[in-house]
């Protein structure tokens, strides 16, 4: 397709063509684009070619950050105090800001990469920032629709690697620290994250497994936690691989992209017979061109 990427890595409909076009019996649709994109995966369950990733059901319940916290919190993993702005009065949004506390932010519910994001500092900011947040929500992601949560000042951006298959196996394979970023863009991944007490990276894995149990998920996913003076907060999940796996397979020496292929061909994956032993220590780094000033 052209350069833009509308017309070539996000045009499906191309995609599921050149795959009929050579009789492939399955896609896999990398860390990006097309990865989390559920019409993409239907087009080709319609035409009996399977998706390598997560059920459609699955990927949706994620999809917006607001039904995804909602979720979460029916189901006892913990979230930061918080609330979806939708169908609320400016009288309602004001008294629940009040009620939770300064700073708070301001995310997209359909959104990710930063954007629609506005930290807000007291009562004064609150209608500015809601308005330039929809307004950029819209733009971005079709949908102005927000949520707003407690902001944390300093925390530390840790995430757990899971993998399920399609006999209620649940693994959580190791963590990952992504504090480190630029404009609410990973910029250093590393595996296993370090400095974090035995106790919590345990009960972190146990919630990372308690999500996917959740939403009845298959594949590689990637649950996405704040941790602030040993306690964490559910943010988000990833319903597909990321760009910073290979940090995870090298530390435990698996290959996630295998793993994927064979929940994706419903073979059993069985690797409590190989005992998960993490060895080393793995850092990943994404090469900015900007000038750093």
């Amino acid at each position: 397709g052209e350069s833009s990427a509308e017309k070539s890595y996000l045009n499906y409909k191309k995609i599921v063509q050149v795959a009929l076009e050579n009789n492939v019996d399955a896609v896999h649709p990398g860390y990006g684009f097309l990865s989390e994109n559920p019409k993409f995966a239907m087009e080709l369950k319609k035409r009996n070619i399977k998706f390598i990733g997560p059920s459609v059901s699955a990927m949706k319940s994620m999809s917006l950050k607001n039904n995804a916290r909602s979720m979460m919190e029916k189901a006892g993993v913990p979230v930061l105090p918080g609330f979806s702005t939708d169908s609320l009065s400016h009288t309602k949004i004001m008294d629940k800001c009040d009620a939770i506390g300064f700073p708070l932010i301001i995310k997209a519910s359909a959104g990710g990469g930063g954007k629609g994001m506005y930290v807000i500092n007291n009562r004064e900011e609150i209608k500015l920032k809601i308005e330039a947040a929809k307004r950029e929500a819209l733009s971005s992601f079709g949908n102005d629709s927000i949520l707003i949560e407690k902001y944390l000042k300093k925390p530390r951006h840790i995430e757990v690697q899971i993998l399920a298959d399609n006999y209620d196996n649940i693994y959580a394979l190791s963590d990952r620290d992504c504090s480190i970023q630029r404009r609410h863009q990973k910029v250093i991944e590393e595996a296993p994250a370090p400095n974090i007490k035995p106790e919590v990276r345990k009960e972190m894995a146990l919630q990372a497994k308690n999500v996917a149990k959740n939403i009845s998920y298959s594949g590689a996913g990637t649950i996405e936690f704040l941790l602030e003076k040993d306690n964490f907060y559910f943010m988000e999940m990833n319903t597909r691989l990321q760009v910073e796996h290979p940090v995870t397979e090298l530390v435990l020496g698996l290959d996630l992209v295998e793993l994927q292929i064979k929940v994706a061909n419903n073979e059993e994956i069985n690797l409590d017979n190989q005992i998960i032993k993490i060895k080393g220590h793995a850092i990943e780094a994404r090469v900015y061109a900007e000038v750093p000033e």
